[in-house]
């Protein structure tokens, strides 16, 4: 057995972020993974949640927000590198997990037993997971994904890593990353401090137009096909508009609650500001919904009032940190 953590999936508590109670259970696969990572390897997510109020909408879709690897190295010394593949995937993971590194693959959750219900033996849905164990002999990984910890094992081992079919040149490799550990000492500053220079950095990256006006304008011309597309094609749509932002804007509430808990003074607007707007999100994914069902065009003026209290919160937000 290669492990980096030693972990019990049935003993596992997970982050605040994944317990009940949020507006959004999940925000996406790679997000989701690293909040889990951070908090087992004993680091406080919500430090490093600067970069989501950068996000913007980007034309055919909301940013696809991901911690910033320079970010994970400033505040917790953490060095994330692509992993090349150029042998078979699991002997590759093996030697880094050995060498107590973490491993990000992007995996088939066809294969991933934590997603029975949703994908499990449904759908091949491309996810992020983080191996934290492996034992290729015994056919067993432990892993990180969406909200917890997790095993794999048994034929389920053996097809996610296309084990039964490795030669075959049409299953192109994945894209993988690891995690060199502790490679960086922090500068003696407080991590309150280093976060908030981060924060600075991310609104110098905010977009300076409105994005909700420019979200409101495209949903208008996509209406008319998404009306006819049905149901699955509402929910892809949906993830990477309604979804992405709202899960965000939860995030980038969690993360002026860390800063007001750790003394910063003055945040309780600004809290309230991304709350509502998460809140907003997950009310219009319904009422979308509800629209597309009964074939009617939605109200698209709740995107005016998201845009105005979006574009308030980050005027308090420049006046202050810029």
């Amino acid at each position: 057995m290669k492990r980096i953590i030693e972990l019990d999936p049935a003993l596992y508590r997970r982050h605040a972020i994944h317990q009940e109670g949020r507006i959004w259970a999940e925000t996406n696969c790679y997000a989701d993974v690293w909040i889990e990572l951070l908090h087992a390897l004993g680091h406080e997510p919500a430090a490093s949640l600067a970069f989501t109020v950068a996000i913007d909408f980007e034309g055919d879709q909301w940013t696809f927000f991901k911690f910033p690897p320079g970010d994970l190295l400033d505040l917790y010394g953490l060095n994330v590198q692509e992993l090349a593949i150029w042998r078979p995937l699991v002997e590759h993971i093996e030697e880094q997990v050995e060498r107590g590194r973490p491993v990000l693959v992007e995996l088939d959750s066809y294969f991933l037993p934590d997603t029975v219900g949703t994908a499990y033996r449904r759908l091949h849905w491309k996810s992020t997971v983080a191996v934290n164990e492996i034992d290729v002999a015994r056919r067993h990984m432990g892993y990180f994904h969406n909200q917890g910890y997790y095993h794999v094992e048994g034929d389920d081992f053996l097809d996610v890593f296309r084990l039964r079919d490795p030669t075959n040149p049409a299953l192109l490799p994945p894209y993988v990353e690891f995690v060199k550990l502790g490679v960086l000492e922090p500068d003696g500053t407080s991590m309150l401090d280093r976060s908030l220079r981060l924060l600075q950095r991310h609104l110098a990256l905010a977009p300076s137009e409105n994005p909700f006006m420019r979200f409101r304008a495209r949903l208008e011309r996509d209406l008319e096909w998404l009306m006819q597309g049905g149901i699955e094609v509402f929910h892809q749509y949906s993830f990477a508009t309604l979804r992405q932002y709202g899960a965000c804007f939860e995030l980038t509430q969690t993360y002026f609650a860390w800063l007001a808990a750790g003394g910063v003074r003055e945040l309780g607007s600004t809290i309230e500001a991304f709350r509502a707007l998460s809140e907003a999100a997950k009310a219009f994914q319904f009422q979308l919904a509800r629209a597309m069902n009964r074939g009617r065009r939605p109200d698209l003026s709740t995107l005016d009032a998201m845009g105005e209290g979006w574009q308030g919160a980050l005027r308090e937000l420049r006046a202050r940190y810029s």
